[in-house]
């Protein structure tokens, strides 16, 4: 099933998702995790003028309950809204979504895009990042140590 803007599709990929690891690696940069998350997840791929710009993978964690694992934008293509879009379009794809929940690292940037979005804050997982990855993380500049946890509900 797609959706589709002005030249814009989203489409749900179910096989050769390895092709897209090159872009999944700009939203976390730790194969090994990919991996894990990516046979279980579903993975979109935000297409525009027949170039593939955006992915995310969500997983099911509940009823109800969807976390995305994973979200990232071609560098060219970052701060256009593509983000926003894919975000967008998984309150329509899953109809019995409820809750959409996400970790990620306790940057400015990254922290004020779910927030404008409606996300908020619900835990830390207090130094993810030393012992999940195998390098360290940076930023914005900084070193990403506790993974923030985010969520949103539908809204009524």
């Amino acid at each position: 099933m797609e959706k589709g803007g002005e030249g814009m599709t989203i489409r749900s990929v179910s096989n050769d998702k390895d092709k897209y690891l090159p872009i999944l690696l700009l939203g976390d940069e730790q194969e090994s995790l990919i991996r894990g998350y990516l046979d279980r997840g579903e993975l979109f791929v935000l297409e525009e003028d027949g170039e593939d710009r955006a992915v995310c993978v969500v997983t099911r964690e509940g009823p109800g309950l969807y976390e995305i694992q994973n979200i990232a934008v071609a560098p060219h293509y970052q701060r256009r809204g593509l983000g926003r879009e894919m975000i967008g379009f998984l309150w329509g794809w899953y109809p019995d979504l409820q809750t959409l929940q996400l970790g990620t690292g306790d940057s400015p940037s990254t922290l004020g895009f779910y927030r404008a979005l409606g996300f908020q804050e619900t835990g830390r997982e207090a130094g993810y990042f030393l012992t999940h990855y195998d390098h360290p993380i940076y930023e914005d500049g900084k070193r990403l140590v506790d993974r923030v946890l985010l969520e949103k509900r539908r809204e009524l």
